[in-house]
């Protein structure tokens, strides 16, 4: 057995305590229901006649507005158009390969609002907080038991010396 193995202990019925080299690492909360999300289709849509322009290249879907173009009018052979039926099962629907849906989160007070919902929704930090309220943020969201999907971002090393 290497020195580095990691040991998983249950605490309850949605957490774990990882023991690595006499380091306590509180694992978060794993999601309530974890379904596998199918996609129907996973490229994305071309614009018409995006290969043709360099400057349409690599835009995003515009629908086709001319009278004559087959796009518009579905020929076959054409390319396909974006309809309600390309659209993600509803229960899979908004939900993060880790299994949680995201709800952006600015302050500590924000963040009470997942207390009894930690395990569906996971809190993302939004870009525009600040280093030191990210950190009471972060540091909250452990005592509720919260995820945090960019917990270490904007986080560096305090230095003791």
């Amino acid at each position: 057995a290497s020195s580095s193995q990691l040991t998983c202990i249950p605490i309850s019925s949605d957490q774990f305590l990882s023991i690595n080299n006499h380091e306590f690492i509180m694992a978060g909360p794993t999601p309530l229901v974890k379904r596998t999300i199918v996609k129907k289709r996973s490229k994305k849509f071309a614009r018409h006649q995006s290969d043709l322009f360099m400057r349409i290249k690599n835009s995003s879907w515009r629908k086709p507005k001319g009278i004559d173009g087959r796009v518009r009018r579905r020929f076959k052979g054409a390319l396909p158009m974006p309809s309600i039926g390309y659209g993600s099962d509803k229960r899979t629907r908004n939900i993060h390969p880790n299994g949680f849906k995201s709800v952006v989160i600015n302050n500590v007070a924000e963040l009470e609002m997942l207390m009894m919902h930690n395990r569906t929704y996971a809190a993302t930090v939004a870009h525009n907080v600040s280093s030191k309220v990210r950190r009471s943020i972060i540091e909250r969201a452990e005592q509720l038991a919260i995820r945090v999907t960019n917990a270490n971002a904007r986080l560096r090393a305090e230095d003791d010396a």
